[in-house]
């Protein structure tokens, strides 16, 4: 099959152990990102699509320029696929769910950032490098509050860390959410306003849906306790349009560490939240480690196989149907 994949910015792919399961077909990888008539056009004698994560969106218009297609291969949710779409065309869509192992990857970032922010690492290396000695002072981890948005995988991790960095760990989310942390034994507050006014660091970690969309409020940040941290390493779209930006202008919170964005791939170094000066930022890395893609695009490639010998696996919608 002629197999095209998208979005591998840092042309990673081809050289992980997992690339080789595509050796029997016609591959082409496509190392920046299109949209529109140049991304239908270079897929114009795809067969089959392998999804980089929610990089591209697949629509009815991009589906219809397509008539060789008849497989996308992804991994995890497919808020960015027209299922619909596919199935009308035709188009067989497959996409694996994750297993219940949690995404170390992501978790770990998290804690990074929240090190780097509380030990003004950014200032501090760069000042260093110009042949200043010592310009500030960091801040303890141990005995802070970290409130943890989303009692999953990922924020499970997260706490068994906090714990080893002796920092008090507090919960927030859905009410099925939260009935899970209490009955960990998790510490839930009263209310959310609670949960907001008590979080010296606060990090999310929600999936994106219509009913987590903007779920954090400017009502919400402007309840942080003053110098708190926020740490979004899930996605942008949990907080308010405009609520972040215009809580660090007014302090609470005062840092924001932040590896998700509105708009992505962000390469605007004039846009007001990567530039702002309290904001630490990295480009969507949560996930980019060698390890994770190679577990994510084995299962990605083994859909692609098992499609081209006629038993196919993780199907959401079949061809023809």
């Amino acid at each position: 099959m002629k197999v095209h994949i998208l979005d591998d910015w840092s042309d990673t792919l081809r050289n992980l152990p997992c690339f080789a399961r595509l050796a029997a077909h016609d591959v082409t990888v496509w190392t920046d990102h299109a949209e529109g008539p140049a991304l239908a056009e270079r897929l114009r004698e795809a067969e089959a699509i392998c999804l980089f994560r929610e990089r591209t969106r697949i629509t009815t218009d991009l589906l219809a320029e397509l008539p060789k297609l008849r497989l996308i291969s992804g991994r995890g949710a497919w808020p960015h696929v027209d299922v619909g779409a596919c199935a009308a065309r035709g188009v067989a869509f497959a996409s694996r769910k994750p297993a219940e192992a949690p995404n170390h990857a992501a978790a770990e970032l998290t804690w990074a950032l929240i090190l780097v922010a509380l030990r003004d690492l950014p200032r501090q290396m760069a000042n260093a490098k110009a042949g200043l000695w010592q310009t500030g002072v960091g801040r303890s981890l141990h005995g802070k509050t970290i409130g943890i948005y989303g009692h999953g995988r990922i924020g499970q991790l997260v706490a068994d860390y906090a714990r080893a960095f002796g920092a008090r760990v507090i919960w927030w989310g859905s009410e099925t959410g939260r009935a899970r942390a209490a009955a960990a034994g998790g510490e839930v507050p009263a209310s959310r306003a609670e949960f907001f006014a008590r979080s010296e660091i606060l990090t999310l970690h929600l999936r994106l849906c219509p009913e987590t969309q903007g779920i954090v409020t400017a009502d919400d940040l402007a309840q942080m306790p003053p110098r708190s941290i926020l740490v979004n390493t899930a996605r942008a779209g949990l907080i308010a349009p405009g609520a972040l930006l215009a809580a660090l202008n007014a302090g609470r919170p005062e840092i924001a560490a932040l590896d998700v964005f509105d708009r992505e791939p962000l390469t605007d170094p004039a846009d007001p939240l990567l530039s702002h000066p309290r904001v630490i930022a990295t480009p969507h890395i949560g996930f980019v480690t060698e390890q994770e893609f190679d577990l994510q695009f084995a299962d990605v490639f083994d859909q692609v196989n098992a499609f081209a010998v006629g038993r196919p696996i993780n199907l959401v919608t079949s061809a023809g149907a």
